[in-house]
């Protein structure tokens, strides 16, 4: 019967699209006008309210288009939605069993699914965390649909996010809450985020090949062309900590 089945609250693919685009700083009017999805479909993929899209064809194309958008890796954010499409339905108690017995049953089977669903959450929003975002351009428009879904706005979370846009070939790297992150090298038009609980700091071998975004809030170039330049970031409302 279908009023027996249960949906988990998340399989991560939401959250991580939205937690993209709020360290990237783009708002859903923006998202919307770059990939030519609308702000309902937009809030649709946030919310994981993929039944509300159409057609598996059409919920995966504007999945991809907007992931690659957000400087997501497609491949991972398609792999969490495959495991969520093709997940079969619940298997249903022995019938044998009483009613008491069945519903324990149902509840453990549901509590494993739920389980693994939720560790691909965890692992998928971690990845955003750590800065895999890299927004190399927009993808083209043709192939994506038209839906209507009902928009409810995001909250935004704690901490602090900075976006490093590059104008011109640079090597980037960060250390997040203590814990340093691998040098990225990014090319003109090219960007990476990151985001961190306590503090933040940001290294750049050149300073004026760069745009920073703190929280939304365009600085500009923060350096001098041609040397190094590297800053601590805290959360609004703390004192910003001085760079060695």
């Amino acid at each position: 019967m279908a009023g027996n089945s249960v949906r988990p609250a998340s399989i991560g693919v939401g959250p991580a699209l939205r937690g993209a685009r709020e360290i990237a700083g783009i708002t859903l009017d923006e998202a919307a006008r770059d990939t030519r999805l609308t702000t309902d479909q937009i809030g649709a993929l946030e919310r994981e309210d993929f039944e509300l899209l159409g057609e598996e064809v059409y919920v995966r194309a504007m999945l991809r288009t907007y992931a690659q958008y957000l400087g997501l890796k497609p491949d991972k954010v398609m792999s969490a939605y495959a495991r969520h499409a093709e997940e079969p339905e619940l298997p249903s108690p022995p019938a044998k069993m009483g009613r008491v017995e069945q519903a324990l049953a149902a509840a453990r089977i549901r509590d494993n699914q739920r389980f693994l669903l939720i560790a691909a959450a965890v692992l998928l929003v971690a990845a955003v965390a750590v800065g895999i975002v890299s927004r190399g351009g927009v993808p083209p428009a043709a192939t994506i649909p038209t839906a209507t879904t009902p928009f409810v706005s995001p909250t935004p979370g704690p901490g602090v996010g900075v976006t490093v846009n590059a104008t011109a070939g640079v090597d980037v790297t960060a250390t997040i809450d203590g814990v340093g992150q691998p040098t990225t090298p990014l090319g003109p038009g090219e960007s990476i985020s990151y985001s961190a609980v306590d503090n933040l700091t940001v290294f750049a071998s050149d300073g004026g090949a760069i745009r920073i975004v703190v929280d939304g809030r365009t600085l500009g170039v923060p350096g001098q062309a041609g040397h190094p330049w590297s800053e601590t970031f805290v959360p609004s409302g703390t004192a910003p900590e001085p760079s060695p």
